[in-house]
């Protein structure tokens, strides 16, 4: 069996310190350092990724948020529920489908403003990276012991405990744990975290012997994606919105696969010249871009 944490929140003086977010933090920091190295290779100018982070993070954060409170809003509206817990992201409920769409249009707004139009380049660019960010991310939820899979007796089946706040009372997801196990779950965020790292070394060697370019790679990320998360959201029992009998989550996975698939086999083959990876005036070497872009993840590309 796999034991949760004792806790997700830790009191540090007047702060807390909430794992969640930690989690967050550092997948965005290794998605922009990564993205960084990889448009570099292809030609682009060092920096862009960065300064275009700027923007999609805030945009991608505020979109990821929208999209939960919309898709759960009944934990938020209606009797009994505090609609300001709703601005409350700490707490954690971020759909990957709105911060895929608003951190999309806060990088067009970044791009544009540094004289840049080369989206899709940026998206292949930084897609194994995002993957790898939204694996990591999964380990917020095994801290706060949230979005767990159907009780089961298998022996990798995660351990839910009881937990004790005083403010709160009992609960799952807030306090520290009791040492009372509630139920033995599947560990979906195990499931997930594991399927993005696969994800994230799929691509690297796809894109290392195809030269994706113009938001195929990106594509083919979403279309992954969104494979294994609908086989995941089979198995979540935690209550959600559902759409003819289905988690909403399903069926948007499956929509989504759909339209990055289309989008894969409809645009432009080959991959961009590194000038079209740079404002105009910038200072150009061909030679960059021709060769192998990536490396395994570890080794820093």
């Amino acid at each position: 069996m796999i034991p949760s944490p004792p806790q997700g929140v830790w009191e540090i003086g007047p702060f807390p310190l909430r794992a969640y977010a930690l989690w967050i933090i550092l997948g965005i920091v290794i998605a922009v350092w990564w993205g960084e190295k990889r448009w570099v290779a292809r030609g682009g100018r060092a920096g862009v990724v960065l300064d275009t982070a700027l923007w999609a993070i805030p945009f991608g954060l505020i979109g990821g948020r929208i999209y939960h409170v919309a898709t759960d809003w009944y934990r938020y509206f209606g009797e009994g529920r505090n609609p300001v817990d709703a601005l409350k992201i700490w707490d954690g409920g971020l759909g990957i489908w709105g911060a895929v769409a608003f951190g999309a249009l806060g990088a067009y707004i970044g791009l544009r403003q540094q004289g840049i139009r080369a989206l899709g380049a940026l998206g292949d660019s930084i897609a194994p990276g995002v993957v790898l960010a939204q694996g990591i991310g999964r380990l917020g939820n095994y801290f706060n012991q949230e979005l767990y899979g159907r009780e089961t007796d298998v022996p990798w089946a995660l351990e839910i405990y009881q937990r004790y706040d005083e403010a709160y009372g009992y609960s799952e997801t807030i306090g520290r744990s009791t040492g009372q196990v509630l139920a033995t779950v599947h560990p979906t965020f195990l499931y997930e975290l594991l399927w993005n790292v696969l994800v994230a070394v799929a691509l690297v060697l796809i894109d290392r012997r195809f030269r994706l370019g113009h938001g195929r790679l990106f594509a083919l990320y979403v279309a992954l994606y969104c494979f294994g998360r609908f086989w995941v959201e089979l198995l979540r029992a935690d209550a959600a919105t559902e759409v003819f009998g289905l988690r909403i989550n399903t069926i948007v996975s499956l929509v989504v696969m759909i339209a990055a698939l289309l989008y894969f086999w409809r645009a432009r083959r080959g991959r961009e010249a590194p000038s079209e990876l740079r404002a105009p005036g910038d200072p150009v070497d061909e030679s960059v871009g021709d060769g192998p872009t990536d490396a395994p993840p570890l080794s820093g590309r």
